[in-house]
């Protein structure tokens, strides 16, 4: 009975690592082929910027696969129905889909899913390779005396634990059916992901074109800090709205409604766990709630075009940075432009997968500017010898 099956069932597992192996093997054989020439570190860098891509192409696919609604596409972990692809699980598949022909089990939402789950497992392989990559030139430095990498191992294996960590929440938004702060999580892993790729992928660069970070004036990097912790603020916030579907709850725009402060109900929509739809005490939300879900993420994206617009204008003013100040113009303007289709253009499929790829842009784009900069030095302070300058900053304070 389709009702009976397991959760979770590990049997398909090997084959799904076997399946992302396999994946794996055309991106590590192009830098493979690309670098055969060239020392180990730079084809490490090579890696690390190509599984930066095809992490970004899994995150893009894992909205795709959210806004279709094919997360519950097989309804167990990590195979499907017990298979570990949708053809073995056909007979399953069509009962579910005949009982509920646009429920959430079809043969496309199926297959939808699984490709997802691929991706990620590819992409957790090549994680694993990097890690083993950096590890071994740390090992090959100690056995010879020469000077370790420069880019400590430690960083891919923390973005091995975080993928592993990400894989966890993969399978609990399936298991937990949904659950709207495990989806959320889980979109917010997958972000911390790409930064953390991000920061290897922009540091290997630096060491092997010899380019130190950007000194930027103090004003400068706070507001860039700043810009980054609010972007991260209105991730989450997105995520909130996406994942209990309260995009449409406004469909006009600048108002809501026909006012600039609807009817909301915030303490429904902000109690963070709950089921899909409904409160703790078993009440559905009110329409409301998702009314403030949607706002609160409205409002908050004024404030944050602004901050991109102020930061990009003065990077281009103070002659730095260039290239990611053109990159946060023009991606807050996409996600203007992506953000206002969804409301008054129904939530097009197209216009909602760019706004979460927009949103993922902009934390690549972020990290790349915070990991490639670093505070200027005051004038005063370069100027006293090195051993006067922890007594410089005690009188300042």
């Amino acid at each position: 009975m389709q009702d009976m099956q397991p959760l979770y069932d590990l049997a398909p597992a090997l084959e799904l690592m076997a399946l992302g192996i396999v994946i794996a093997l055309g991106p590590l054989a192009w830098v493979w082929w690309r670098g055969r020439g060239s020392t180990p570190v730079r084809r490490l860098q090579a890696l690390t910027v190509l599984t930066l891509f095809i992490t970004f192409d899994l995150v893009l696919f894992g909205a795709f696969t959210r806004l279709t609604d094919s997360g519950l596409g097989c309804p167990d972990w990590p195979g499907c129905y017990g298979s570990a692809s949708p053809v073995g699980a056909r007979a399953e598949i069509s009962a579910a889909q005949q009982a509920m022909p646009t429920g959430p089990v079809t043969h496309g939402k199926a297959w939808v899913e699984m490709i997802h789950r691929y991706l990620a497992t590819g992409v957790g392989v090549l994680i694993i390779a990097l890690t083993v990559g950096a590890w071994r030139q740390r090992q090959q430095a100690l056995r010879t005396g020469a000077s370790p990498p420069p880019l400590s191992p430690w960083w891919p294996t923390a973005t091995l634990v975080w993928v592993c960590l990400q894989g966890a929440f993969g399978a609990l938004t399936v298991t937990m059916k949904l659950f709207p702060a495990i989806v959320t999580l889980h979109l917010i892993g997958g972000l911390v992901l790409l930064a953390l790729l991000c920061v290897q992928a922009v540091r290997h660069t630096q060491i092997n074109q010899g380019v130190a970070p950007v000194a930027l004036p103090r004003g400068l990097r706070w507001l860039l800090v700043v810009t980054a912790a609010l972007v991260a603020l209105q991730v989450v916030l997105g995520g909130w709205v996406s994942t209990n579907y309260a995009v449409l709850a406004c469909t006009t725009f600048p108002q809501c409604q026909g006012s600039w402060w609807p009817d909301m109900a915030f303490a429904e929509g902000f109690q963070v766990w709950r089921a899909l739809g409904v409160l703790q005490d078993g009440s559905h939300i009110s329409f409301a709630g998702l009314t403030a879900i949607h706002y609160v993420h409205r409002l908050a994206a004024y404030g944050v075009l602004a901050a991109l617009a102020l930061l990009a204008w003065r990077l281009r003013r103070a002659g730095v940075l260039r290239d990611q100040a053109r990159w946060l113009a023009g991606l807050a303007l996409l996600q203007f432009v992506t953000g206002l289709s969804n409301v008054v253009l129904d939530w097009p499929l197209v216009a909602a997968v760019l706004h979460t790829g927009g949103a993922a842009a902009l934390v690549v784009v972020l990290t790349w500017a915070l990991t490639a900069s670093r505070s200027a030095v005051a004038p005063e302070a370069r100027a006293l010898p090195p051993q006067a300058r922890p007594a410089a900053k005690r009188v300042s304070a």
